[in-house]
């Protein structure tokens, strides 16, 4: 099998779907309309990831009593403010939408995909449900699952 490297950093298209919660709290992932806009969707990689956690973690390293064994010993743990960690789900979000064509204001005008607009459609509980759909997809998160389960889990 092949593989191109160099167009490994290239997401998924998607025609926009909507979704629908039913009383239950299931998720109905329903068909795209025909006029449906598109979504570049890519999955972040180790490297990203790492990336973006040294942006907004901090890492701190101390000395800490063992009770049990009376001994010093060193311990690492991250903080995060929560400035932080909004910051890293912009970072996160940002990296996973790669663009986007045919997806629209109230007005029926194409809304420029720029960092701040992937946030603010992040916060549109109809776009993030899209998105992370998206992601479960590349993913292959629903592997073994009957394709009918996949469209409606």
């Amino acid at each position: 099998m092949r593989f191109d490297l160099s167009d490994d950093a290239k997401g998924e298209w998607f025609k926009f779907f909507r979704s629908e919660i039913k009383e239950n709290g299931d998720v109905t992932y329903l068909d795209p309309e025909p006029d449906a806009g598109r979504v570049r969707i890519r999955i972040a990689g180790t490297d990203i990831i790492e990336s973006i956690r040294e942006q907004t973690r901090k890492v701190i390293k101390e000395f800490v009593l063992n009770k049990q064994s009376r001994k010093m010993e060193r311990v690492e743990y991250e903080d995060q403010t929560p400035e932080q960690k909004k910051k890293e789900g912009e970072l996160i979000w940002d990296h996973a939408i790669q663009g986007w064509e045919g997806i629209l204001d109230k007005d029926g005008n194409e809304i420029p995909c720029t960092t701040e607009n992937k946030v603010k459609l992040m916060g549109i509980p109809q776009f993030a449900r899209f998105v992370g759909r998206c992601l479960q997809i590349i993913t292959g998160a629903n592997a073994g699952m009957a394709e009918d389960e996949i469209k409606n889990s």
